[in-house]
């Protein structure tokens, strides 16, 4: 089956610079979407967690289709109660807070245009949450709340709101991580491997595709298994 077509689009990826995003980024653009990156690596650089510099950041786009909440941090691997409280506020301000800012900031314009694609990266922790990754567990969950929230107030708009709750992939975000906790992810995936960056871009590129029009406010799993519901 051919990949959805998006030319004419316009697409803004958050935390596009590399792992993840740079993969949803590149099979966006091989579609045909103009697309531009938010990151802090990026160009535009953006720090999606800070209100002024996305509004600084959207007044130079003139039209924006679709955006994929990609911007995360791993966070620590800690006990929930040797927990740095800076470290949780940190992540949920990068994982969590940087999607509602992002989403409060553009969905004016898509609502005003009558179409527009949001996709958020949520996590198959935001699901199950995983031991001694409470922030990040936290955040996640938050993200499929969110995606649930604003999905069922734009819906009579055009603009549909999803997301995804992947398994573990290969990423820089490893390096946050402990050996422990990444063994700890693989040994919970049933198909015994993490996801690939590029599986996870081909199921983001269809939800942000006009081909996705009866799904919104909903929760796309791609854990090779490992989600329960």
């Amino acid at each position: 089956m051919a990949q959805p077509g998006f030319a004419g689009r316009h697409a803004i990826v958050t935390g596009g610079a590399q792992g993840i995003g740079a993969a949803i980024a590149k099979r966006l653009q091989a579609a045909g979407a103009r697309v531009t990156v938010w990151d802090l690596d990026g160009t535009p650089r953006v720090d999606v967690s800070d209100p002024a510099s996305i509004e600084k950041a959207l007044a130079a786009t003139h039209r924006v289709d679709i955006l994929v909440n990609n911007a995360g941090i791993a966070g620590m691997n800690k006990p929930t109660v040797d927990y740095p409280i800076e470290e949780w506020e940190r992540v949920l301000r990068v994982n969590l807070t940087s999607q509602f800012l992002c989403c409060r900031a553009t969905a004016p314009r898509m609502v005003k245009a009558g179409y527009g694609r949001i996709v958020n990266i949520a996590s198959i922790a935001g699901k199950e949450g995983n031991p001694n990754a409470i922030a990040y567990s936290a955040s996640k969950a938050g993200v499929i709340a969110l995606t649930k929230s604003l999905g069922k107030e734009l819906a009579q708009t055009g603009v549909l709101v999803n997301c995804v709750t992947p398994a573990a992939a290969k990423t820089a975000i490893f390096e946050q991580m402990t050996e422990g906790h990444i063994e700890y992810m693989r040994s919970k995936i049933p198909m015994g491997r993490f996801v690939e960056v590029d599986e996870i871009a081909a199921l983001v590129c269809w939800l942000a595709s006009e081909d996705c029009s009866f799904s919104t406010g909903a929760v796309f799993d791609i854990s090779g298994g490992r989600a329960t519901y």
